[in-house]
């Protein structure tokens, strides 16, 4: 066990993690696929999110990869995009009822999920998706690479808005495409997409990846943006894949518009979303998403190349997340806002050398560095220096493409007392640049 600044890192982190644990596993009935409703709903609770639940030693890539590559000290985990609160009770309740089944055969395509998926999205944002036209995946990933390998072949360009999300370009490369980058403007802190730039690009391509909200800049993209982007991707030929995994978590004015809800059919028809419980529920273990189209040409030809091997437990815990989460989401979201207002006012009044805009969408802050890294060694990177002096793990901003120079990502999705220690943390540390 060690100690930095007088701070017992690992005992701070399992003072309350022990206790998150215990009790956190019950038994009931258990839970039927097709019969979802056979579980009774659960009285409302008041969620405690400011509970630290120690993930160090589970193999976490956030904290045990974070200390695996920077050492015992870190003392926050903020990297990789999940979340460090306790599961929903209704996903542990529902994985503990599962379990008593004691079999683990073959799973059939689970309809009562499917209904969960489209129940979910009329009744969060409205809107209408045919039971028929959803395809279960084992994530947002590989159906992003089903996609690829249908609509464009080797060698071709992808048209994506950077800075954006770096997993990206992991699936470029998998399917043998080509980024084909079209910076952002950045003015004051917002981004917006440089649409004479997104054009002229746009001819080359056969796919545009849209990310929205997107990641990691936060921005939450307007009907008016998303109509002239799938404007000129429709005249120019090129398919929309829009990935919409974090559009759960919006700030407060801010609205986010599912691609597939604009008023231009034309439009619409030539897109495929892509979605996922996984960040609204941090369930990404649980491998588990869906994409959808109207376009039924579309669909049948991205079939061809999707194969989804889903896994029991990761359609229970989603299923019992899409029917009885709202209410662990709604208290969730406002908690999310709350902390990016703690990041941005105790950056702008604390913390010397760096910047940070609120984001309009998902629980990551994307910070700017580039004062930082003109103070520190040339040699050694924000990221590796923040990790050594802050004791804090993020993300390196050059690894989001064009633009992300001099920036890096922050993940907010913990427990506030944790996010003022590692706001603390980078505070003492910069004062001395």
């Amino acid at each position: 066990m060690f100690r930095t600044n007088g701070l017992d890192r690992r005992a701070f982190l399992r003072k309350a993690g022990a206790t998150a644990v215990i009790g956190a596993v019950g038994t009931k009935d258990a839970l039927a696929l097709e019969h979802p409703e056979a579980t009774p709903p659960q009285a409302p609770q008041e969620y405690d999110f400011d509970q630290i639940y120690d993930r160090v030693g589970t193999d976490a890539t956030k904290w045990d990869g974070a200390i695996a590559n920077y050492g015992e000290d870190i003392e926050v985990g903020m990297g990789i995009a999940d979340m460090d609160f306790r599961a929903a009770p209704c996903i542990t309740r529902a994985l503990a009822e599962r379990c008593e089944h004691e079999n683990w055969g073959y799973l059939r395509r689970p309809e009562a999920y499917v209904q969960a998926i489209v129940d979910w999205n009329k009744r969060r944002y409205n809107l209408e998706i045919d039971p028929e036209t959803v395809e279960l995946t084992t994530g947002v990933h590989p159906g992003l690479i089903a996609g690829l390998q249908t609509f464009s072949p080797p060698g071709t360009r992808v048209l994506l808005t950077t800075p954006v999300y770096s997993g990206f370009y992991s699936d470029l490369r998998f399917a043998r495409t080509v980024p084909e980058e079209s910076p952002m403007n950045l003015v004051d802190g917002r981004y917006s997409i440089d649409f004479e730039d997104f054009e002229r690009r746009a001819r080359r391509c056969n796919v545009f990846i849209l990310c929205n909200p997107q990641n990691p800049t936060g921005n939450v993209w307007s009907p008016e943006d998303l109509m002239r982007m799938g404007e000129i991707c429709l005249e120019h030929r090129v398919i929309v894949f829009a990935d919409e995994i974090h559009c759960d978590f919006v700030t407060k004015g801010n609205t986010y518009t599912p691609f597939a809800s604009l008023p231009n059919q034309e439009i619409v028809d030539n897109s495929i979303t892509f979605k996922a419980a996984s960040k609204t529920f941090s369930l990404a273990a649980m491998k588990a998403a869906w994409y959808f189209s109207t376009n039924l040409d579309l669909l049948e030809r991205i079939r061809t190349n999707t194969r989804a091997d889903l896994s029991t437990l990761g359609v229970v815990a989603n299923l019992a997340a899409l029917t009885e989460g709202d209410d662990w989401l709604d208290q969730l979201v406002p908690y999310i806002d709350a902390n990016h207002d703690l990041a941005a006012t105790y950056i702008k009044e604390n913390v010397p050398h760096v910047k940070y805009s609120k984001a309009q969408g998902t629980y990551l802050a994307w910070i700017d560095v580039s004062e930082v890294a003109k103070r520190i060694n040339p040699d050694q990177s924000p990221q590796r220096w923040l990790a050594e002096n802050a004791r804090i793990a993020l993300n390196a901003g050059d690894s989001y493409g064009l633009g992300g120079e001099g920036r890096m990502r922050m993940n907010i999705a913990s427990p506030r007392p944790l996010i003022q220690r590692a706001l603390e943390n980078m505070a003492e540390a910069l004062v001395k640049l």
